[in-house]
């Protein structure tokens, strides 16, 4: 069985950004349903178990480009009044659709809160070393809810 459509991969992976590591571990994922960055999903397709893929993931098919358009300054008061801001926190908006845009808080100036929308990798050639230890058909919850559960049922 190989690394397509419909399938769950479960890959152990170690992620570098130039020579730094940024994350490692080991992800099922439901193969075809971008669960995974484009570039890094394309390089798996149709390969099994036991396939070594080392790639490096260019920014168009990783986190995007850098977009300077996606930093913006804001009111304090646009927050709720408890929430803790601090430089580097994380807060979600949500788009027109009601879709989650997650953004990070850049800078605090008095009334002025300067965010980003940018995924902290936009602009990043991403330098992947995966092994995909299990490759398996998803079931038909998996298939209906576009994402891998696991051995213990969802948690969403």
């Amino acid at each position: 069985m190989t690394a397509s459509k419909g399938q769950v991969v479960t890959i152990r992976y170690t992620l570098h950004v130039e020579e730094e590591l940024v994350d490692q571990g080991e992800l099922d994922y439901l193969h075809g349903h971008r669960n995974i960055v484009e570039g890094l999903e394309e390089a798996l397709e149709g390969k099994a178990t036991g396939e070594r893929v080392v790639i490096a993931v260019s920014p168009e098919k990783g986190y995007g480009l850098y977009d300077p358009e996606g930093v913006q300054v804001v009111e304090r008061d646009a927050f709720p009044a408890d929430a803790e801001l601090a430089e580097g926190a994380m807060f979600y908006a949500e788009d027109p659709q009601g879709n989650p845009m997650p953004f990070t808080v850049l800078n605090l100036d008095g009334k002025d809160v300067t965010i980003d929308f940018n995924h902290a990798l936009a602009g990043e050639t991403l330098n992947f070393d995966v092994t995909l230890t299990a490759v398996r058909p998803a079931t038909p919850e998996e298939l209906e809810h576009g994402h891998a559960h696991g051995v213990h049922g969802h948690n969403h």
